[in-house]
């Protein structure tokens, strides 16, 4: 078994909550700070590969060899001290929300979600401790249904499934799931999906910081259909150790004469937001697939 399957998998998972549970804060951090920097060392995962093509790109293509390598620990390191930060919080409501204060933006986006009288379809990329701003904003009311990625694997179910019973409504995508998003929207209601996690195949390369890439556009072909706004929810690590929730004004989507076309465009009107708020903290943002798979052979060794 691979390295990387076992850090995915429900034995790594496992540990590293059993962990965070265990170990007081400053030496539960400390910890996860190592762990993390000793992870992005081991350059022959595929997730430090990724990780390291993608600090690449977002640099503007400028970082040398080594300092893509510390840039690259550092998106480990703050990995594992989000990690230990929402395992070792999780059964505390009270301390989590001390932790995370929100902007009147999101705000905003909890009332709606409460109220029902809205649609608006959230799109969350990997940034900070979003799994942490996630659960302080079921807390706060938050009411929407999580599209998450289809089949996952065991240490993913498992996170799953956590994220459910701490009050989230997560359904890996599946038609039915599909077709439940769209008549929330349709009725009024809230959906959230992930932006960033690359395909392996896709029919579309919207532009993501300057070059084509490999995510998603499924929740823009979603939002038109259903003629909903799309608003970016993310978080910030505050240099503190405690986080800002963050929501963006709502992106209005844009009906097109040419199909393709209007779905680039949109795409990357979404895109274009989360680029901003990547570039505000780029080793904050933990993206361990290969957004832009083809820069891989121009990354410096």
């Amino acid at each position: 078994m691979a390295l990387q399957d076992v850090i995915n998998g429900l034995f790594g998972v496992s540990l590293a909550y059993g962990l965070a549970q265990a170990l007081p804060p400053r030496l539960g951090r400390w910890t996860a700070n190592q762990l993390g920097g000793a992870v992005g060392r081991l350059k022959k995962l595929s997730q430090v590969r990724a990780a390291r093509v993608n600090q690449w790109v977002v640099s503007g293509e400028k970082l040398s060899g080594k300092e893509l390598n510390g840039a690259t620990q550092a998106v480990f390191r703050s990995t594992g001290q989000n990690l230990y930060d929402y395992y070792h919080h999780l059964h505390h409501p009270e301390t989590i929300l001390k932790l995370v204060a929100f902007n009147p933006a999101f705000e905003d986006c909890i009332q709606r979600s409460q109220e029902g009288r809205q649609s608006q379809l959230l799109v969350i990329p990997h940034c900070s401790n979003f799994d942490l701003v996630g659960r302080a904003a079921a807390l706060k009311g938050i009411r929407y249904q999580v599209l998450s990625y289809p089949e996952p694997k065991s240490g993913y179910q498992w996170q799953n499934e956590v994220r459910n019973f701490m009050g989230v409504e997560v359904t890996p995508v599946t038609n039915e799931s599909l077709r439940q998003a769209a008549e929330r929207l349709r009725d009024g209601g809230s959906v959230l999906t992930g932006a960033d996690r690359p395909l392996k195949e896709t029919k579309y390369r919207p532009q993501f910081f300057g070059r084509a890439s490999n995510l998603p556009t499924g929740y823009v072909r979603l939002a038109l259909k259903e003629k909903a706004p799309v608003i970016i929810v993310s978080g910030i690590t505050l240099p503190d150790g405690r986080y800002q929730a963050w929501a963006s004004e709502p992106v209005m989507m844009k009906a097109g004469d040419d199909p393709a076309a209007e779905i680039l465009r949109n795409t990357e009107a979404v895109l274009e937001v989360i680029e901003d708020l990547i570039r505000q903290a780029p080793q904050q943002w933990s993206m361990f697939y290969p957004v832009w798979p083809e820069a891989t052979s121009e990354t410096p060794s």
